[in-house]
């Protein structure tokens, strides 16, 4: 069987996987289930980014930038659910096309550090505007989604919400990193100056990953908002934005699908550790510098080297024979 075809009938279990399994699971297993899932679709939208070459410290932010939007839309303008959910992903887009400006005169480490003072200054609105952000308190009351008689209060039609949701995201991430666009976006990366001497506007190709990115992540966040039912500026701290740098190194970023496999193996592995709060960051930092140090290209290349270490012991069995 052809491998395009393989890798869709796993795609097709998978998904059905997904389908049945809530329904096997525990309430708080099932709210897990739905945080993976919104995560998923963050740390797919954080890498197109880094398709550029730039590491940002801003896309945990920018979630709630859309996480915000999607509040003041549904509870203040009294829009629904299924109008501020696309207009989330556009106020995030907005907000980042007018960061383009400053941030992208600078690049690499400068970039870095540019990002996380713009964040910062972002998340400062929310906590010293009580209105109409709330404050440090937020705003609590957000209303579910409604659609017919269909229950989002229940954490089972949410997550099937949500995995429809982030599907269609992740094909449309998915083709886009495929398209001409995605080609240009890793020839930004890996050759700027050639880029640029055929006439390529390495600028606006790195401002429109970080547009798209953060028009994504918006909708991650109101995702997230509205199964919650509340928003605070500290959610969106720097604290969650080194767990998403973390799901994206430790699963890797050559692929697509590296930084999912981080995010749920990682995700799986803290639910594990669950009521020892105080280990965490110890047992985040110490996974972190083992990826580094023994998996530099992260958990997606394990299937690589278990193939090549076969290889090679096939070889090497193989070897006195073909001499002799």
């Amino acid at each position: 069987m052809p491998k395009k075809y393989t890798n869709c009938a796993g795609l097709a279990g998978l998904l059905a996987a997904l389908v049945i399994v809530p329904h096997f699971l525990k309430y708080h297993h099932q709210d897990f289930l739905i945080f993976l899932t919104i995560n998923v679709l963050v740390v797919s939208s954080y890498r197109l980014v880094t398709l550029t070459g730039e590491w940002s410290l801003i896309h945990a932010v920018m979630m709630g930038v859309g996480a915000y939007a999607s509040t003041l839309l549904t509870k203040s303008a009294g829009l629904s659910f299924w109008i501020s959910l696309p207009l989330a992903g556009c106020v995030a887009g907005a907000v980042a096309a007018i960061l383009c400006f400053p941030l992208f005169r600078m690049t690499q480490f400068y970039f870095l550090i540019g990002s996380f003072a713009a964040g910062e200054a972002i998340r400062l609105c929310w906590i010293h505007f009580i209105q109409p952000f709330g404050g440090t308190g937020g705003i609590s009351g957000i209303p579910f989604p409604e659609l017919g008689n269909i229950d989002f209060l229940e954490p089972v039609p949410y997550f099937y919400l949500v995995l429809v949701i982030v599907t269609l995201c992740l094909v449309l991430l998915y083709r886009i990193e495929k398209s001409r666009i995605g080609l240009t976006l890793r020839a930004v990366h890996w050759k700027a100056p050639l880029a640029e001497s055929v006439g390529v506007d390495t600028w606006k190709y790195r401002s429109l990953a970080f547009i798209i990115g953060s028009a994504f992540v918006g909708i991650a966040g109101s995702l997230k908002v509205h199964y919650l039912g509340t928003v605070t500026p500290n959610q969106y701290g720097i604290g969650f934005m080194v767990f998403i740098l973390i799901w994206v190194i430790v699963g890797g970023y050559a692929t697509f699908y590296g930084a999912i496999i981080g995010v749920v193996v990682l995700s799986i592995l803290d639910e594990s550790f669950r009521g020892f709060e105080e280990l965490r960051p110890a047992i985040y930092g110490l996974i972190l510098i083992a990826s580094i140090l023994f998996l530099p290209s992260g958990l997606e290349s394990v299937p690589e080297r278990i193939r090549g270490w076969v290889s090679n012991r096939a070889a090497a069995r193989n070897g006195p024979g073909i001499q002799g």
